[in-house]
């Protein structure tokens, strides 16, 4: 397993990344997962978007209904 150092960067906790885990932008995502902190390239368009939303199953909204307007007095 690779290890990266830490360090100081003036009020903030940074990491070298070694050069096999560089990433191309000057941006990445950061969100914890359990007890692991993941790092990722943030996607330059919203195509990452849409692929996620086109794996999700056909059937996720059926259950969903729509009631129509109430009639309601005086409005």
């Amino acid at each position: 397993m690779t290890v990266a150092k830490l360090f100081m960067s003036g009020g903030s906790q940074a990491v070298r990344l070694p050069r096999e885990f560089r990433f191309g932008g000057s941006e990445v995502e950061i969100f914890r997962r359990g007890n692991e902190v993941v790092l990722r390239e943030r996607p330059a368009n919203l195509s990452v978007l849409l692929d996620i939303i086109d794996s999700m199953p056909a059937d996720m909204l059926t259950d969903l209904h729509d009631e129509p307007p109430e009639e309601r007095e005086g409005l």
